[in-house]
């Protein structure tokens, strides 16, 4: 799943997130399947089908956002997140390109940060005499602070715009930056990685009152042979 269809499954509540589909008999409208479809499609949208790749030309072409709502953005993710060597922050995961994206992908999510970028710059003009983008740490968290909470007892879309901007920023800011490569590094994860088995513990298998055959153990968890290829004689029996 990439960033996109991750967060819209956070945002709109992805009902059919754990809904597993198979592919591999689906056809296309050329006649071709759907693995065949994806084969052929550019490393950078692998995985993605023909429409959906139409769309994502389609979003990126357009604009959302001016440069300084840009700056405004950027601005604001690294007060949510603040940037931490060595990965670094929302910046370098891109977290303004992905808000803009997904400003385009969900339309009703538009107005909401479109709105809340100028109720930021008001505010900060109104109380401290500049643009947020311009003013300091100190004060954006200020501001911050001021539209960081919602009432948890009613549908977040009753509550004020600059309630719902900053959730909804918040949001994209923390789960843009984790599903990014520098996220991923700085949580430290590695995936599936090979690991080095001993067997079951020799108290649990006397607790239960079992043993490995010698012959078989050596075998099988002797770790100098753990790229060994397994071969078997005609009858079945292990030979390495």
């Amino acid at each position: 799943m990439d960033r996109r269809k991750s967060l819209q499954t956070i945002i709109l509540g992805g009902a059919a997130a754990g809904t597993g589909l198979v592919f591999n008999s689906c056809k296309t409208e050329s006649g071709e399947t759907i693995d065949e479809t994806i084969a052929t499609t550019s490393e950078k949208y692998f995985g993605r089908t023909p429409a959906e790749l139409e769309r994502i030309e389609k979003l990126n072409a357009e604009q959302l956002f001016n440069e300084h709502e840009m700056e405004t953005i950027a601005a604001l993710s690294v007060v949510i997140l603040p940037p931490k060597e060595p990965h670094g922050g929302p910046i370098e995961a891109e977290v303004p390109e992905l808000v803009e994206f997904m400003g385009k992908d969900i339309p009703e999510m538009g107005p909401i940060l479109l709105g809340g970028l100028m109720w930021l710059d008001h505010k900060s003009n109104t109380e401290f005499g500049t643009e947020f983008k311009s003013a300091t740490l100190e004060q954006k968290k200020q501001i911050c602070d001021e539209i960081c909470w919602h009432d948890t007892e009613k549908p977040l879309s009753e509550q004020p715009l600059e309630i719902q901007f900053f959730y909804t920023m918040r949001g994209l800011t923390v789960t843009g930056y984790y599903t990014s490569k520098v996220g991923i590094a700085d949580l430290g994860y590695k995936g599936n990685t090979p690991n080095v088995w001993d067997g079951v513990p020799q108290d649990v298998l006397d607790q239960h009152g079992v043993a490995y055959d010698p012959e078989w153990i050596a075998k099988c968890v002797d770790q100098s042979k753990r790229n060994v290829i397994a071969e078997w004689d005609d009858e079945g029996n292990l030979l390495t």
